[in-house]
């Protein structure tokens, strides 16, 4: 019998008796009133007819209406015999009544009657008492059976109630065990009901489901585990040191390249919180910390591996993947790769060598050229034609431009290898600017621009600065503005400092050809030069500036659009 069936036989069942007892509970009641109904209508009528002629008969001497009343109620018992004996007592009191009428004095009669009446009464009396009993015992058996049905109605429902839930929830309990357990990926989870057909029929299901995910997972848990296997050998196999994190900082893989330069074993690592291997490796700490709070990567990590000193540059992967039903992508870790650039590092350190040495050696040359030529327009040597002199004017520009450059090298190589040296004092700004125009004069009456001071009426605040250096750098701009602005145009110089501001800004603005705002970053990087560029240069002179400027913690910013010329500005930090 399936559970439908089950349900619809227990409710028939129930419902039969609730039907069994409502009509048996209205068919006692219906005898019940009938009972009552033939008291109330029979024998308690005669009752009060009699009443009522005992009192009539009682005033029968001092008042003669009350015959008429007597013979009324007469009449009614007449109509009510309801009674075995009743009729015969009814006849003979209305032949006593009628002795009354004729002799109203007479004792005997009177008392006739009266006995009469009394006799009614105690029949009517004897027969209530014998229906009330004929109802008592009506009522006691209308109980019983009730109560018995009641109690026959109970114990089917509480039947219903105790074994159908669980005849029903046995299985479903079962099932939702059995799915749990398949959730936790125990396959051998097998159902077996042997009771009920339709969940019969839902363990064979849920059995045959089992054995497919079983029969699944043992095929492809050799193919997981070789790619697993492949994955790892991949891993292993890069010669950069890479670790792995799920979305909780947990270790998931790290290779052999980074276990060598961490110096950890495998066992200590991987599966591990990310944060507790830190506490006892100040490398994985200094990874991890870049990773939760980035700072400057641009500067490498030096980390002794290998029985050297190396080079490596930390490069952070977020990975997330597509969230399961959703278009947003879900964050699942992170892998941190460390490129080895030590060769690059050797290979950087050899060209600020060699660039510093060539320098270096360039200047003495150069410095005997120029004192040649210096001696050649001595005329006590002798008078030099127009040709010679052009040809000594040329060599002189070239010479000085190679001294230039050489200088910039020079100032770039300390700069790289950290030996830059400043020498701070306290100094004026306008001190710095005017340098710069001075330095610059030359320049300026060549290509015909007019450099402007913008200097505040109010007293600036003076710098703690390498005075040579920031000079340069305010030289070095000037020179640019000059150099990229047409024949008679503006080049404005000055500083400026707001109120309550700690910086001193200098800046330079010309009017020339702009700058692309693609190139504002690029134009401090060393060597380059933007696109189109016609004048001369090395390409270092911005970006020594901001090496220079940063040095004493300052910035170097540009604001510039195509057409509209240059604004350079020097923020340095007051004392």
């Amino acid at each position: 019998m399936n559970t439908k069936q089950k349900l619809t036989v227990g409710i028939g069942i129930l419902f039969a008796m609730i039907v069994l007892l409502s009509i048996q509970a209205v068919g006692y009641v219906r005898d019940l009133s009938s009972d009552t109904r033939n008291i109330l209508a029979a024998n308690y009528n005669s009752l009060d007819y009699s009443k009522r002629m005992l009192a009539a008969l009682d005033d029968w001497e001092r008042d003669s209406t009350v015959r008429t009343v007597f013979a009324e109620n007469l009449a009614r018992q007449q109509e009510n015999v309801t009674e075995v004996d009743e009729q015969e007592i009814t006849d003979r009191l209305a032949r006593d009544f009628a002795r009354l009428q004729a002799a109203p004095d007479d004792r005997t009669v009177v008392r006739e009657v009266r006995e009469d009446l009394l006799a009614v009464m105690s029949l009517n009396m004897a027969s209530i008492q014998r229906k009330s009993e004929v109802a008592q015992r009506t009522s006691e058996g209308a109980v019983f059976w009730l109560t018995l049905s009641g109690i026959s109605c109970v114990a089917v429902a509480f039947i219903l109630l105790v074994l159908f839930p669980r005849a029903v929830a046995r299985p479903v309990r079962e099932l939702t065990e059995g799915i749990l357990e398949i959730s936790n990926r125990n396959y051998d989870k097998r159902l077996h009901f042997d009771g009920s057909r339709e969940f019969r029929e839902v363990a064979e299901s849920f059995n045959r489901m089992a054995e497919t995910l079983s029969e699944y997972r043992r095929s492809t848990l050799e193919d997981i585990l070789a790619g697993h296997r492949r994955l790892e050998a991949i891993v292993n196999s890069i010669h950069e040191p890479i670790i792995g994190l799920d979305e909780n900082r947990t270790v998931l893989f790290v290779n052999n390249e980074a276990l060598t330069v961490l110096n950890l074993r495998r066992e200590d690592a991987v599966g591990k919180p990310a944060a507790d291997v830190a506490l006892r490796n100040d490398l994985l700490r200094r990874l991890i910390r870049e990773l939760v709070t980035p700072g400057d990567r641009d500067e490498p990590l030096k980390i002794y591996a290998d029985n050297k000193e190396s080079y490596f540059q930390m490069e952070h992967i977020p990975l997330s993947v597509p969230d399961t039903g959703g278009s947003e992508n879900r964050y699942v870790g992170d892998v941190i790769l460390l490129k080895n650039i030590t060769k690059f590092k050797e290979l950087d350190s050899a060209k600020t060598n060699f660039i510093s040495t060539v320098s270096h050696e360039m200047k003495t040359p150069l410095s005997a050229i120029l004192m040649s030529l210096k001696l050649l327009d001595d005329s006590r040597v002798g008078e030099l034609n127009g040709e010679q002199k052009a040809l000594a004017q040329s060599i002189r520009e070239n010479s000085d431009r190679l001294l230039n450059i050489t200088g910039e090298l020079l100032k770039m190589t300390q700069v790289e290898t950290g030996r830059l040296d400043l020498s701070p004092k306290v100094t004026k700004p306008i001190e710095l600017i005017d340098y710069a125009v001075n330095a610059t004069r030359v320049l300026a009456q060549k290509f015909g621009c007019n450099v402007e001071v913008e200097y505040p009426s109010e007293k600036m605040p003076k710098l703690f600065v390498d005075s040579e250096k920031i000079a340069w750098v305010v030289t070095n701009l000037l020179s640019n503005a000059i150099h990229y602005s047409s024949e008679g145009a503006r080049v404005i110089v000055g500083a400026a400092h707001r109120p309550g501001s700690k910086t001193v800004e200098i800046y330079v603005q010309d009017f020339g050809r702009g700058i692309d705002p693609r190139y504002h970053k690029s134009i401090f990087d060393r060597y380059f030069r933007v696109p189109g560029t016609k004048v001369q240069g090395s390409g270092l002179g911005l970006a020594i500036s901001k090496d220079f400027v940063e040095a004493h913690g300052g910035t170097v910013g540009v604001e510039s659009e195509p057409g509209k010329g240059s604004r350079f500005t020097v923020s340095l930090p007051l004392p």
